[in-house]
């Protein structure tokens, strides 16, 4: 009997390598499992790179199957060689912390901890049971199990061989493996869920049990393919750098600006893996794309969706209100604090803090280019301050448009902005 659950991951292209996919189907069928995904806290916040395992994981929850999810106080302490070219920098204990803080809260977005059909998420830290162990029980239990010319087959250290891997990142496969292994015994695991670039990872792991338990010992390992944009450029990059789930390194404004910016050629592939939305929904939507892209639902559909999974209604709501007054020109609609976050990226000048009239201003802060373009643009009605339109060639600029006596914005025409501060 086909499995659902597996063929919706397979229509949304989130099946990559499996390594016994029929065995994992018959599971899938007879029973819920337990199964996980590791994330090392070697930052204080995700980026949207990190989270597609962690949405699928999220979709076998939705089918009844229970998620474990594994932040890694000890192995983010080691540092994972997969897809790098040089050693990590080595993390303190107190850095570690405060980055498992933060992986938590944002793993409470995602999932649901508290479900009543024996199928909660479950958040465990590998350093409770890696930390109390001594180097001697691990050579003796551990890395016994694994042979060198098995690791060196290795992808993730067969390509540091040249450039150099010390043995503490060697050895980080093992201790994937002893998670698997740990979890396999303690919580009745039975898959572990990776990106495609932890399947030397994962077949570590399935190599530990099968070595530490009888031949009727089971289970299983999945990737999911690398998210890539159509046109070659790397997946969640943007000018300013990654996008993170943390609001304070990416305003919820910024987030959703991300999603609804996706390419026509991009969005209905960013709509299978990463919404929650139904097969049907997604369909109607790819429909739209291509016979009224103009009107860019499936965008809008795309960026709603993450901003709220990420946000929530808040965040969403915030973002849709900051988009919407930049679109209409009404910057009045705005708090200061969104003018910051929505600006932020715009053209800034910084000027004396003193009463200036609107030409000499605009003049000096670049944005006209001569006192004479300045009048005309003045006059024209072109220059606006904080959404209020400026034609009085008198008038000047001072305290009160000043917001929190620091800055301003100034508009010339109909969407060139520049954020003035004022010191």
């Amino acid at each position: 009997m086909t499995n659902e659950l597996l063929q919706d991951l397979e229509w949304r292209g989130l099946l990559y390598q499996q390594t016994d996919a029929e065995g994992m189907e018959k599971l899938l069928n007879e029973e819920s499992v337990s199964l996980y995904v590791g994330v090392d806290p070697t930052a204080d916040s995700m980026h949207i790179g990190h989270i597609v395992p962690l949405l699928t994981l999220r979709r076998f929850q939705q089918a009844g199957h229970r998620p474990i999810l594994l932040v890694g106080g000890a192995t983010g302490m080691i540092g994972d060689p997969s897809g790098r070219s040089d050693e990590r920098n080595l993390l303190t204990a107190e850095q570690i912390e405060q980055n498992v803080n933060g992986l938590k809260s944002q793993m409470e977005r995602i999932f649901d901890f508290h479900s009543g059909a024996g199928n909660a998420a479950k958040l465990v830290n590998n350093y409770d049971w890696v930390g109390p162990m001594n180097v001697i029980d691990f050579l003796r239990d551990y890395g016994k199990l694994v042979n060198v010319n098995y690791l060196l087959s290795k992808d993730t250290i067969a390509s540091r061989l040249e450039t150099g891997i010390s043995f503490t990142e060697f050895a980080y496969t093992i201790l994937q493996g002893l998670d698997f292994n740990h979890l396999y015994n303690e919580e009745n695991v039975r898959i572990q869920v990776g990106g495609s670039d932890q399947w030397g990872n994962i077949t570590t792991g399935l190599e530990v049990i099968r070595k530490t338990h009888d031949e009727e010992a089971k289970a299983f390992g999945i990737t999911i393919p690398l998210v890539t944009k159509a046109d070659g450029t790397k997946f969640g990059k943007t000018a300013g750098g990654a996008v993170w789930l943390d609001a304070e390194k990416t305003s919820p404004y910024e987030f959703y600006q991300f999603w609804i910016n996706a390419a026509d050629a991009d969005v209905v592939k960013y709509l299978k893996i990463f919404t929650f939305l139904s097969r049907e929904e997604i369909e109607a939507l790819a429909v739209s794309v291509e016979e009224e892209p103009h009107l860019r639902k499936a965008q809008k559909a795309l960026a709603s969706e993450m901003t709220k999974l990420i946000h929530g209604e808040e965040g969403l709501a915030a973002a849709e209100r900051i988009t919407a007054a930049l679109f209409s020109g009404d910057l009045k609609a705005l708090s200061v604090e969104e003018m910051k976050v929505a600006f932020s990226g715009v053209p800034s000048v910084e000027v004396a803090k003193e009463d200036k009239n609107i030409v000499e201003l605009i003049v000096e802060a670049g944005i006209s280019s001569s006192k004479r373009q300045a009048r005309e643009d003045v006059t024209n009605g072109a220059i606006s301050i904080n959404g209020e339109k400026i034609q009085d060639l008198e008038y000047t600029v001072e305290a009160k448009d000043r917001l929190e006596d620091a800055f301003a914005i100034i508009r010339r025409g109909k969407k060139k902005y520049h954020m003035v501060k004022f010191n």
